[in-house]
């Protein structure tokens, strides 16, 4: 069958730029990787427990039939929900089926016409395509730009508008974090909502990994904040914590919660087993928070508390040759290319784990050192 030829176009520049994207096969070296931040997407305690919750709450289904608003939902549902809540200090919780159906639904629905939304430059791209689907008017802010913010905001703020200033806790490609209580402040200051996605700090910040926005006391300043589960939690899906309000309106006004089938069974107990083992897991916290500060020690690139560490090598070219060669010598350290990063910002991108050895995370450093120089 004829492939249309502006679609094979698009193609080949991505050959040429040599930035096309494939899907790589699973492989048994050194993970600096994933975002398994505490290894629970491998833990085996998690997946015997969740086993045994499923039996007892007499769910042994393969999947939700429909969605919640007809046939999907169950107590599990509205159990996980309410743990979820209470873990997060937040009046109530609601869950969705990714990271990305919570930032597409959340922004194109709650943010209405006229209103104005202000963004990192940065935000992840779920996040601006639910801008792009919103009826409100956006404008981005420079980067942790605290300065370009209060511009926009005295520059936007009329009183019968709204404003929703959006940011992330960790950004994923730096591992770098706003100053969250200068934005709690100038939020208040403005009578601004402020939205915050917390995906890359549930499970390595704080004592229980209960993300920064806790960590800072910072709770009762966020008008909505989104947490997913792929990373930290190790499992699937995302919730939104916010009021009692927020959460009926997305149940009525929200497409990507409406008008999808729900989470399977498995895949709801898997959270809510998650958590209980979040909630035990101070000395993984513990260990992935000191990893992140070793790797520090021995890197002049890195400086930032997170889990998340980058080292710019310009070109895609360069970016993929160095991560060849490292995983060529055991470790899977992946390259992150330009049109993801701006041209001259292609990196590598090394996630730290609970599980990672200090001699580990030497070994990786002393390779690209002699690889580099």
């Amino acid at each position: 069958m004829k492939f249309p030829k502006a679609l094979q176009d698009k193609l080949n520049i991505r050959k040429e730029n040599n930035s096309l994207r494939t899907l790589p096969v699973s492989n048994t070296l050194i993970d600096f990787a994933s975002n398994d931040y505490l290894g629970f997407a491998k833990n085996k305690d998690i997946f015997q427990d969740t086993h045994q919750l499923l039996i007892e709450k007499n769910l042994q289904v393969n999947g939700a039939s429909g969605s919640r608003l007809l046939s999907g939902n169950h107590e599990l549902f509205e159990e996980t929900e309410k743990c979820i809540a209470n873990f997060h200090q937040a009046e109530e919780a609601l869950l969705f089926n990714s990271g990305y159906d919570v930032n597409v639904g959340f922004f194109s629905a709650i943010p209405q016409r006229n209103d104005i939304i202000l963004y990192d430059e940065l935000c992840h791209a779920s996040i601006r395509d639910g801008i792009q689907m919103s009826l409100a008017k956006a404008y981005k802010f420079k980067h942790n730009d605290v300065d370009d913010l209060e511009y926009l905001l005295q520059k936007f703020k009329v009183d019968t508008k709204e404003i929703y200033i959006v940011t992330e806790s960790v950004f994923s490609m730096d591992g770098d974090s706003p100053n969250l209580k200068k934005l709690a402040a100038i939020s208040e200051i403005h009578n601004a909502n402020l939205v915050i996605d917390e995906a890359h700090a549930l499970g390595a910040f704080g004592v229980k990994g209960e993300g920064l926005i806790q960590s800072q006391n910072l709770q009762d300043k966020v008008f909505a904040r989104i947490i997913t589960f792929g990373k930290g939690l190790g499992c699937h899906g995302a919730a939104i914590l916010g009021s009692n309000a927020l959460k009926q309106f997305l149940v009525n006004f929200c497409r990507s919660f409406i008008y999808t089938t729900a989470l399977p069974p498995h895949a709801i107990a898997t959270i809510l087993t998650s958590y209980k083992a979040l909630e035990k897991s101070e000395l993984l916290i513990k260990k992935l928070q000191e990893n992140s500060l070793y790797f520090n020690s021995l890197s002049q690139d890195s400086n930032f508390s997170s889990a998340i560490k980058s080292i710019v090598i310009p070109g895609n070219d360069a970016v993929k040759k160095t991560a060849n060669y490292l995983q060529e010598n055991g470790f899977n350290v992946k390259p992150i290319l330009s049109p993801t990063v701006p041209e001259g910002q292609e990196r590598l991108r090394f996630c730290l784990h609970s599980y990672n050895s200090k001699e580990e995370i030497e070994n990786v450093l002393e390779v690209l050192k002699n690889y580099l120089y």
